[in-house]
C-alpha cells in the first residue's frame, strides 16, 4: 500500500516541473523580442520619448521654430498687421500720402489714407489674415533652419516634405502647430516626429485688439481731427477781427514752420490715461499704453487761402476815403486751411509694441468726412482722363540750354499734369484742346504758359526766363530805413510780398514790374467810445403771420480805441527789369518817400489818398 502512494504521489511533482520550465522559455521569448524590437523599431517612439542622444538634434530644431515665430510677431507688429506688405500706391501733389508710411527707415501700412486722386482707403488687417501671414511666413523660413552643427556632429536630418503650420493668435501667446516628417538619426538611434507644437509668449493679439479699438475711435469720432482743429485756431491767423489802421502780414511759411511744431509737440502729448480734467487724456476702454506720434520731417501738406505768394495780409476797413464816418479802423481777416498730415499710433505693455499709421485731414478748417459718408468725387477732370494727341515739348533757357522743366496743360478751367521733361525734351499724350495752354515751371526759372492746340499732333519750343534772387536796400526820404515795410513786386508771372527788414531779397526776372512800398510807423489815434443806434424791422406780434413788421431800434456801444500804427509812407512805381541787371548782382535800391504822420481818422484817409500819386525810385546799385 505503501509503494502505491509512493507511485501514485511522484506523478504530479513531475507536472509541476515541465509547467515552470515553459514559463521560463516564454518570458525569455519575451524578453528576446523586446530587446529585439527596441534596436530595429525604435525610431516609431513618441516625441515624449525621443532617445537622449536625438533629443539635442530636436531641440534645436523647435529653437529654430520659436526664432521664426518670434521674428514674424516682430514684424506684424512693426508693420501695422502685416508680413507682406500690400501693393504699394503713390500719393500726389494733392494728397501728399502714399499708401505706406516711411517710419524709421521701414514700411508700415496706413491703416487709413486718402489716395492720389482724393479716394478715402482702409487697409485694415483682421486677426485671421495675421494669422495666415504667419502661417506663410514659418513655413517658408523653417525649411531654411540651420542645423548644420548638428550634422558635424554626426546627426542626419531629414524633412522630405513641406512643412504645414496652424498659428492661434492669443491675448498672451501665440500658439503654432506644425505637420512635418521629421527624421533625425545618430549612429544606432532614430526618431521620426510628425506633429510639433510650441506656445511664444507674445502680446500680439491683445495689443492687437487694443489698436483696433484706438482706430475704430477715430472712425468714430475723428479725435485726431478734432485736436487739428484746436491746434490750427491756437496756433494759426484763422479769423477775427483787431483794431488797427494798418494792415496785418503774416508770412505763410512761418505759419506752416509754426503748426508743424505745434502739431508735432501735441500729438506727442496726447495719451490714454489720466483725469477727466486732462486736456490729452482719451480714456479709451484699453488696457495698454496708447502713444501717438508725429514727425514734421514725414510727409505733409498746409495750404491757406487768400494768399499774396506765400505773404497772408489782411488790409483794414475804415481808413478808405468816403467811409470817415465809421470813427475807427479795423482789420477783419478769416483764412481757410487744409492741412494733411500722418500720426503713428502705437499701442505698448513693456517692450512689445502694436504700431500702424492714420492720414490726418482737414479740408477748409474742418475735419474730413467719415469714412462712410458719401465717396468723394475723383478730382482728376474728365479731359484729363483722354490723352490722345501726341506732343512733342522742348523747353530751353534764353541761351537755348536744356531745361528740364514740370509740363501741365490747361482748357476749360482744367489743368491736367503731362509729365517733366527730361533732358529739354518730352513726348507725350495730351487731350485734344483748342487754344489751351500749355505751362511749364522749373526751379529758377519763371512760371511760363503758352498758347497751344492740340486737336493734331505738333511740336512746342518753350524758352523760361530765369529769376535771380536780388537783394532789396529801402531808403525814406533819401536815407536807409530800418523800420517795418510791405514792399510788393508785380509782373505778368508772379506776384510776391516780402515783410521788410525781416525779408531783404526777391526773385525777380526780366521784364516790366510795379513795385509798392507801404510804410507804417508809430501814431497816437485816440478814438473815444461811442453809441449808435441800430433799427431793425420783426414780426409784429401775432399779426406777423400775415407779414406785418414793426420798427424796433437798440443802442450799439463802441468801446474807446488807440491806434498805434498807420500808414506813413511809401509809394508806387513801374520799373522794366533788364537780365543783365539781375546777372551783375547788385541790390535794388527803392526810395520812398514820407507821408505825414497821422493825427486823426481822417488823416489815415488822407495818407491813403496822397499814397496813390507817391511815385517811388527804384535802380540798380
Amino acid at each position: 500500500m505503501l509503494e502505491k502512494r509512493g507511485k501514485r504521489g511522484t506523478l504530479p511533482m513531475v507536472r509541476q516541473i515541465r509547467g515552470q520550465l515553459s514559463i521560463f522559455i516564454i518570458i525569455a521569448i519575451v524578453v528576446v523580442a523586446l530587446i529585439f524590437g527596441y534596436f530595429f523599431l525604435r525610431g516609431t517612439i513618441s516625441v515624449r520619448g525621443i532617445p537622449g542622444s536625438i533629443q539635442p538634434a530636436y531641440t534645436g530644431f523647435l529653437s529654430c521654430l520659436e526664432e521664426d515665430t518670434n521674428s514674424g510677431i516682430s514684424v506684424l507688429e512693426s508693420q501695422g498687421g502685416y508680413i507682406d506688405l500690400p501693393e504699394f500706391e503713390p500719393g500726389s501733389e494733392y494728397m501728399p500720402f502714399s499708401s505706406q508710411l516711411n517710419f524709421a527707415g521701414s514700411p508700415v501700412p496706413y491703416w487709413y489714407y486718402v489716395s492720389g486722386n482724393n479716394i478715402q482707403k482702409e487697409q485694415v488687417p483682421t486677426k485671421g489674415d495675421m494669422e495666415d501671414q504667419l502661417e506663410s511666413f514659418i513655413e517658408e523660413r523653417l525649411r531654411d533652419c540651420n542645423l548644420r552643427s548638428y550634422h558635424d556632429e554626426g546627426f542626419a536630418i531629414s524633412m522630405p516634405d513641406k512643412p504645414k503650420a496652424d498659428v492661434n493668435i492669443k491675448d498672451g501667446e501665440v500658439e503654432v502647430n506644425l505637420k512635418l516628417d521629421l527624421t533625425i538619426e545618430k549612429e544606432n538611434d532614430t526618431a521620426l516626429i510628425r506633429n510639433h507644437k510650441i506656445s511664444q509668449p507674445s502680446k500680439l493679439g491683445k495689443l492687437y485688439d487694443s489698436a483696433k479699438t484706438v482706430y475704430d475711435e477715430e472712425q468714430k469720432n475723428l479725435f485726431l481731427e478734432r485736436y487739428a482743429i484746436d491746434i490750427l485756431r491756437l496756433y494759426a491767423p484763422v479769423d477775427g477781427v483787431e483794431i488797427t489802421c494798418a494792415p496785418l502780414v503774416w508770412d505763410a511759411e512761418e505759419v506752416f514752420d509754426g503748426l508743424q511744431e505745434a502739431i508735432e509737440i501735441n500729438t506727442a502729448a496726447l495719451k490714454n490715461k489720466g483725469s477727466r480734467e486732462d486736456y490729452f487724456a482719451l480714456n479709451f476702454p484699453v488696457d495698454e499704453e496708447v502713444r501717438f506720434l508725429n514727425s514734421k520731417d514725414w510727409p505733409n501738406g498746409f495750404e491757406i487761402s487768400p494768399a499774396d505768394g506765400r505773404i497772408l495780409i489782411s488790409s483794414p476797413v475804415g481808413n478808405q476815403p468816403g467811409i470817415g464816418s465809421l470813427g475807427f479802423c479795423y482789420v477783419p481777416y478769416h483764412f481757410v486751411y487744409n492741412m494733411r498730415y500722418p500720426v503713428m499710433i502705437q499701442a505698448y505693455d513693456g517692450e512689445e509694441i502694436f504700431q500702424f499709421p492714420v492720414a490726418v485731414v482737414i479740408q477748409g478748417n474742418n475735419p474730413r468726412e467719415f469714412l462712410n459718408a458719401s465717396a468723394s468725387e475723383d478730382i482728376v477732370p474728365e479731359l484729363c482722363k483722354y490723352k490722345n494727341t501726341e506732343v512733342q515739348i522742348n523747353t530751353y533757357d534764353t541761351s537755348l540750354r536744356p531745361v528740364d522743366a514740370q509740363i501741365s496743360y490747361e482748357c476749360f478751367g482744367n489743368k491736367c499734369d503731362i509729365g517733366t521733361t527730361e533732358s529739354g525734351k518730352m513726348t507725350e499724350n495730351f487731350p485734344q484742346c483748342v487754344n489751351g495752354f500749355v505751362s511749364a515751371k522749373a526751379p529758377g526759372f519763371k512760371d511760363t504758359r503758352y498758347l497751344f492746340s492740340t486737336v493734331q499732333p505738333g511740336s512746342l519750343d518753350i524758352i523760361l526766363d530765369r529769376v535771380y534772387e536780388t537783394d532789396i536796400e529801402l531808403l525814406l526820404d533819401g536815407k536807409p530805413y530800418t523800420g517795418e515795410a510791405v514792399i510788393t513786386f508785380s509782373s505778368g508771372y508772379a506776384t510776391e510780398t516780402i515783410i521788410y527788414p525781416n525779408q531783404k531779397t526777391v526773385k525777380l526776372g526780366e521784364g516790366q514790374h510795379e513795385i509798392q512800398v507801404q510804410i507804417f510807423r508809430n501814431s497816437s489815434i485816440t478814438i473815444g467810445a461811442t453809441t449808435k443806434e441800430q433799427c431793425i424791422e420783426v414780426p409784429r406780434g401775432i399779426l406777423g403771420v400775415f407779414g406785418l413788421t414793426e420798427e424796433r431800434c437798440f443802442d450799439i456801444q463802441i468801446p474807446g480805441q488807440v491806434i498805434s500804427n498807420a500808414l506813413s509812407g511809401g509809394g508806387k512805381q513801374s520799373l522794366y527789369v533788364l537780365e543783365s541787371e539781375l546777372i551783375k548782382g547788385n541790390a535794388l535800391e527803392i526810395n520812398a518817400r514820407s507821408l505825414p504822420i497821422p493825427k486823426t481818422i481822417e488823416q489815415v484817409q488822407d495818407n491813403y489818398q496822397l499814397f496813390e500819386q507817391n511815385p517811388l525810385e527804384a535802380e540798380f546799385k
